[in-house]
């Protein structure tokens, strides 16, 4: 029996309301913040790609087909840059990431990787032409959830392990290890490119 986690937790939701800008680049950092810096399509954070500098904004209705749209706040998607590139100017069958909720056209299998859901025709069109089942997304959910857990540990090593408690010190020593290690690797991401 395979196991199935949900695509995401949190819907992106464009908030924009300012006044509009002439050029779609200057929308970035909303679009970032809207989109909880995941990108709308694979739901990974912009973190594991080297931060907002790597991330594209997609134009869901291309620029090319639809020029009156390429300022419209409501046609931009925060993205990376794989699935941008792979998206280009294809007008097929996308589900808007705001418009939908992607849990239910896909979903992850128990490494992590994206899946479509059978039943959506638009999900096995995406998967196949965004390439979507790239083990590079599941790697960075893994690892995404990697940091919630040692979190986790962290949280109980402060607070439920009693101080006494046998295995303290051996969950401890683990713990500073990967958190080490983790976070050295995680602020090499972070970094200015």
């Amino acid at each position: 029996m395979q196991i199935k986690y949900e695509f995401r937790e949190t819907t992106p939701q464009r908030t924009f309301i300012g006044n509009p800008y002439n050029d779609y680049r200057r929308y970035k950092d909303f679009l970032r913040n809207d989109f909880n810096n995941r990108c709308g399509y694979t739901d990974c954070p912009d973190i594991w790609f080297g931060g907002k500098r790597c991330f594209h904004i997609d134009h869901f209705k291309s620029k090319s087909k639809h020029p009156y749209l390429v300022t419209s706040y409501s046609n931009l998607v925060y993205s990376c840059s794989y699935v941008n590139i792979q998206k280009s100017d294809d007008e097929g069958m996308y589900l808007d990431p705001c418009d939908t909720d992607f849990n239910q056209h896909f979903f992850r299998d128990d490494k992590g990787n994206i899946q479509p859901i059978s039943a959506s025709a638009e999900a096995r069109y995406m998967h196949k032409k965004l390439k979507l089942g790239l083990r590079r997304y599941g790697l960075i959910w893994m690892l995404d959830q990697l940091r919630i857990k040692k979190t986790e540990i962290r949280e109980l090593l402060n607070g439920a392990i009693h101080s006494q408690h046998p295995k303290r010190v051996e969950l401890l020593e683990a713990y500073l290890l990967l958190d080490s290690e983790f976070n050295n690797y995680f602020d090499y991401l972070g970094t200015e490119l």
